[in-house]
């Protein structure tokens, strides 16, 4: 249960019950040389000066509320205050949360939720995607990592707090948010039709591939995945399991005790998992009593693998000998605790308290942590989709042609061209896309194609053996075990 000094663990939520799913902490935790340090501990910090900032703040309280034009709502000027406080420290992972809403985040927390699915945080205010979450709506029809959120059914999030981006948002079971979205290197704007839906919190998932190569996908760090995982682990290892790759592919993070414990699994005893710094540059370093594993490991990563994502992968390259696959990861290295005792009334301030670092020192925020072995997926996997409410022909020019493009290349019509020009090698590609999928084959980009061809691209991201990044681990574990 969530009680006292409650730590953030996941923000799940309906596609974003706070900011950025971020690394927690939980429970007292101690720097070497230092007594305990219990959260909550840097609250005096204020100096001399203290009281009489309060006493500005209470002026300004009392001066609106004696003098302002129009009735006004104490309690919203306060949340105002406080929500004003976090954003002045202009940190994405700082967020206070009002009752109604830090109510739903421990809900949500406990048992499954309903919205699209996606961890965000506020970038420079924006609403920035950091990964949809595994098998949520919001995965499946196309949203990515770094994609920014600009409006949802027509509502702006231009100069709304996180938390106010988040309850628009939010919907019933069955309703559709239309998104608007701003993606890194296309012209338009995109948007996401998205229907909500109930999302799981199963967050690990095994299977054993050909050659006796365990594939364990994780999700998120909740409090109960460390358990789920080492539960499928053995499952594996009693198989005869000769080497193990993690899939930590769009992880948004979780809980720093929950991947310390299942890093130490791999890490050998007396080495580092990961080391944290407080404000004062103290530092405590996790070292693991763990014996290690005797079969080679790999973990796959992406840019949408953040904070507990990266201990894991740098906690494993660094100090268990195994190698990283895929591509350089999201950059998080701060941990967050939240407050809600303290607050009195059920509201929760969630607060950036310490930085981590992998088990050699290395600070990876806004960095990110390179790959041993670089591997990108075909580009029709971030391909942007098609403007339906528009129709395109030959000797036209736009982004909706150029995504059409990538997916007809990658769907095997070989347009020749994937530059956004309809040219009669565009059209000639998508008439045999028409009559293979039985639409009338005139070569015009129309609603039904267009439809056709996400369906088809979505059926081809899913193939497994178009995962190149899964693909290439297995091939290199193969590698390792044959050695």
């Amino acid at each position: 249960m969530f009680k006292g000094r409650t730590v953030a663990l996941l923000v799940v939520a309906a596609m974003l019950v706070s900011s950025l799913l971020t690394l927690t902490l939980t429970g007292e935790w101690s720097f070497a040389g230092t007594g305990p340090l219990r959260s909550g501990s840097y609250a005096d910090t204020a100096g001399t000066g203290s009281k009489q900032n309060i006493k500005k703040i209470e002026t300004a309280l009392q001066l609106v509320q004696k003098n302002y034009v129009e009735d006004v709502d104490t309690n919203k000027l306060i949340d105002g205050a406080i929500d004003g406080m976090m954003n002045a420290l202009e940190d994405p992972f700082s967020s206070y949360m009002a009752p109604d809403t830090a109510q739903q985040f421990s809900e949500q927390i406990e048992g499954s939720f309903t919205g699209i699915g996606a961890e965000v945080s506020m970038e420079n205010g924006n609403v920035v995607v950091v990964s949809p979450i595994k098998g949520s709506p919001a995965e499946k029809a196309g949203i990515q990592p770094k994609d920014i959120l600009l409006s949802v059914n027509g509502e702006s999030f231009e100069g709304l707090s996180l938390n106010e981006a988040v309850a628009k948002i939010r919907g019933p079971k069955g309703t559709v948010a239309k998104v608007k979205v701003k993606r890194a290197g296309v012209a338009n704007t995109l948007e996401f039709e998205i229907v909500r839906d109930d999302i799981a919190l199963e967050t690990v998932y095994a299977e054993m591939k050909d050659g006796k190569i365990g594939v364990i996908t994780v999700t998120e760090f909740s409090l109960n995945t460390a358990d789920r995982f080492k539960k499928e682990l053995e499952n594996l290892e009693k198989q005869g399991m000769k080497g193990l790759i993690i899939d930590v592919r769009n992880n948004p993070g979780g809980v720093l005790d929950v991947v310390e414990a299942m890093s130490e699994q791999f890490v050998p005893a007396g080495k580092a998992i990961v080391q944290i710094e407080d404000k004062y540059k103290r530092r405590q370093q996790s070292v693991s009593k763990g014996s290690g594993k005797s079969y080679p490991v790999a973990v796959l990563t992406n840019k949408g693998s953040a904070s507990a994502s990266e201990i894991l992968a740098g906690a494993l390259q660094e100090s268990a000998g195994a190698k990283l696959v895929g591509e350089t990861t999201y950059g998080k290295g701060t941990v967050q605790s939240s407050y809600s005792q303290e607050m009195g009334d059920g509201s929760l301030l969630k607060i950036t308290i310490a930085k981590w670092l992998t088990p050699n020192g290395e600070w990876i925020h806004k960095k990110g942590i390179k790959p041993d072995v670089e591997v990108s997926q075909p580009d029709y996997f971030m391909v942007a989709p098609i403007n339906k409410e528009k129709t395109y022909k030959y000797d036209m020019l736009g982004e909706d042609i150029k995504s059409a493009q990538t997916m007809l290349d990658g769907l095997g019509y070989n347009p020749g061209r994937k530059d956004g020009y309809f040219d009669k090698n565009t059209e000639k590609a998508l008439k045999k896309f028409q009559a293979d999928q039985k639409l009338t084959a005139n070569g015009v980009l129309d609603e039904k194609t267009a439809g056709a061809l996400e369906a088809s691209i979505i059926q081809q991201i899913r193939d497994p053996k178009n995962d190149l990044q899964l693909n290439r681990a297995l091939e290199i574990m193969r590698k390792e075990i044959a050695k």
